[in-house]
């Protein structure tokens, strides 16, 4: 593992599913606003949502997001439990996730790339240079 990036497996839930579901959260310091989080569907296959790792931090204590994204605590009161729902052309999906485990995730991202100094991590003139540059 890169020593500017995060990872942690856990199983995630699926509304209304008994089984559980293995997921990933990511982090890169070279990415330093984004949060990746993938499912596994089969065995080699991954499904990944990335968004802002503000928004995750702001959904452990509250309702936060008004996109394809939205993140919240367990509204049962369950507070060992975030739930996340997920909405595409695709579909949708609510996904509950263990709340001690992402606080864990989000600690060790802070001590990656602290909170409020993300840009002196972003490769901004890298970005423009990939999103210039013609592909095949």
């Amino acid at each position: 593992m890169d020593n500017d990036t995060v990872h942690q497996s856990q199983f995630a839930y699926l509304d209304g599913c008994d089984t559980p579901l293995l997921s990933r959260l990511s982090y890169s310091a070279s990415e330093p606003f984004t949060i990746a989080l993938a499912f596994r569907v089969e065995p080699g296959e991954w499904v990944e949502w990335e968004f802002a790792r503000d928004l995750l931090i702001a959904g452990l204590s509250e309702v936060a997001g008004i996109g394809d994204v939205r993140i919240r605590p367990d509204l049962s009161g369950n507070r060992d439990l975030l739930v996340l729902e997920l909405e595409s052309p695709d579909g949708y999906a609510v996904v509950e996730l263990s709340r001690v485990d992402v606080l864990r995730f989000i600690g060790q991202t802070v001590e990656l790339v602290g909170l409020g100094v993300e840009s002196d991590h972003l490769d901004l003139d890298g970005l423009i240079t990939d999103l210039t540059t013609a592909r095949p």
